[in-house]
């Protein structure tokens, strides 16, 4: 299915290298979450690659209740990564404002609970788009989501990161720098083979960072799949996955979701054929609507922007592989991405050493 209702989307029974104590995590959900009622049961989502999610139903005397938990994976994970609570607290943060995010329950920080950090939040009915031709959407629609997704990317970057409490939540300024030389890192702590274009880029991009100032909030995995739509209207209910949220650049957020919606190349895909999928933009579109809402004239320099993002997803792609290697991944999808570093490295040089 291109499309499901959280309801339907796939899940499992609690995989066996996340198994934690039910009634433990049930009795914290009583005293924790406000309205929490009834007698609970646990199954896991497949999806969330890198944080473990898990849909909670309350049964019996006062439930039918649903929330979800997203929680630290097990094992020795690498440093600055799965920071569930970072985002707990930009989600909570940005409740006062438009941007479109579920309601936070609790943050639980006590690993003896269920053995890692994790966090509840509510659960929302609506529509994710697993697939950014939207196959099952006509023209009107995909034009329309796409759209929002657009407008909503820059309501995000519009936000006063400090008035809503977040001054804190990443260092303002010299962002790429910061980023570039994280993702060297986190790739260097999952390598598993040579991959010449990651040492080409690893080369190229910290000498050709573009001197653009924006300061925003910067979700970091901002694309389709990772909000969630009204059941039936093209309208953007919540902006999910935060976990590489930071105070950064805009432009950063922009090209992925480009990159990873518009350019066919995350994971290996093929290049979309818009005679197919009418309605979906094409990345020069998608560009030019985000910098309507967003009052920009244009973007210079967008093909570092584009090679940037690429590398990065490309870094976590290696990191997700070698979690599955060593049998902590969050997803069986994990191990299919044995070929997706080297691909996106290899799709990120050609776009560095093209010219502007």
């Amino acid at each position: 299915m291109a499309e499901a209702t959280a309801a339907a989307l796939e899940t499992t029974p609690i995989r066996e290298a996340h198994r934690f104590d039910v009634k433990r995590l049930e009795a914290y959900c009583r005293d924790a979450v406000e309205g929490f009622r009834g007698d609970l049961e646990v199954r896991q989502f497949e999806g969330g690659q890198s944080n473990p999610t898990f849909l909670l139903t309350t049964t019996g005397a006062g439930g039918n209740k649903r929330y979800v938990m997203r929680k630290k994976p097990p094992g020795q994970l690498l440093a600055s990564a799965h920071q569930v609570d970072r985002e707990y607290r930009v989600m909570k943060a940005l409740a006062e404002t438009d941007v479109p995010v579920p309601h936070m329950y609790a943050l639980c920080e006590d690993e003896s609970v269920i053995g890692t950090s994790f966090y509840v939040m509510d659960y929302l009915e609506g529509r994710v788009f697993r697939e950014s031709v939207m196959p099952d959407s006509c023209e009107e629609e995909r034009r329309a989501v796409y759209a929002n997704l657009a407008a909503n990317l820059a309501k995000l970057h519009k936000v006063d990161y400090e008035k809503v409490g977040l001054g804190d939540f990443g260092k303002p300024g010299n962002y790429f720098e910061r980023q570039i030389a994280r993702w060297i890192k986190q790739y260097r702590g999952a390598q598993t083979t040579d991959v010449p274009a990651m040492e080409e880029l690893i080369k190229y991009l910290p000498e050709h960072i573009p001197d653009e100032p924006s300061v925003t909030i910067a979700h970091g995995d901002y694309r389709l799949g990772n909000t969630m739509f009204h059941p039936t209207e093209p309208r953007m209910i919540a902006v999910l996955d935060w976990e590489l949220c930071t105070i950064g650049h805009p432009l950063a957020d922009v090209a992925y979701c480009c990159m990873y919606d518009l350019l066919g190349v995350a994971g290996g895909a093929t290049a979309i054929d818009r005679t197919k999928t009418p309605g979906v933009p094409t990345e020069q579109e998608f560009v030019a609507e985000y910098c309507r809402h967003a009052g920009r004239d244009g973007i210079p320099h967008w093909n570092f922007y584009l090679a940037f993002s690429m590398f990065r997803l490309a870094s976590i792609s290696q990191g997700v592989y070698k979690r599955g290697l060593d049998g902590n991944a969050s997803s069986e999808r994990a191990m299919t991405l044995g070929d997706a570093c080297r691909n996106l490295a290899d799709h990120a040089w050609q776009i560095a050493q093209r010219p502007d």
